[in-house]
């Protein structure tokens, strides 16, 4: 199992009327945990992008708990369960700066060869980056 953690602060723009993160923006704080983990890796997307490998999201799911509030610091910690094979699964976690949990995600994302725009195995740097933690 690999896991990774990034810190990301609620900006105004982000929030309601109540001062409450808009639901639709965690999932923009799984991309940036999913981006971060890689970078972590020593690996970008965009790098994989030039490389002719992109990752659409197949799927999304997303549990509310409790508010992400503005200016409070959340702890995103993205879950890898198994070494992927043409989809990767990815599950979060998002922390208060009270420490508790306030939101569970999942995404599940495909490997994309670009030129063909098919379906394919990760490229083989992602997969030996990651092979000591499976």
């Amino acid at each position: 199992m690999f896991t990774h953690e990034t810190k990301i602060r609620v900006r105004y723009g982000e929030t309601d009327q109540m001062g409450y993160m808009y639901y639709g923006n965690y999932a923009s704080f799984y991309e940036v945990g999913r981006v971060e983990m890689l970078r972590s890796l020593g690996l970008t997307y965009k790098g994989m992008e030039a490389s002719g490998i992109m990752l659409p999201v197949l799927e999304l799911r997303c549990k509310y708990i409790k508010p992400a509030f503005y200016d409070e610091e959340i702890r995103v910690k993205i879950i890898l369960e198994k070494l992927p094979g043409i989809r990767i699964h990815f599950t979060y976690e998002l922390y208060n700066e009270q420490d508790e949990l306030i939101n569970i995600g999942e995404t599940t994302l495909v490997f994309v060869d670009m030129k063909k725009n098919k379906p394919c195995n990760p490229p083989e740097d992602f997969i030996e980056k990651l092979k000591p933690y499976f």
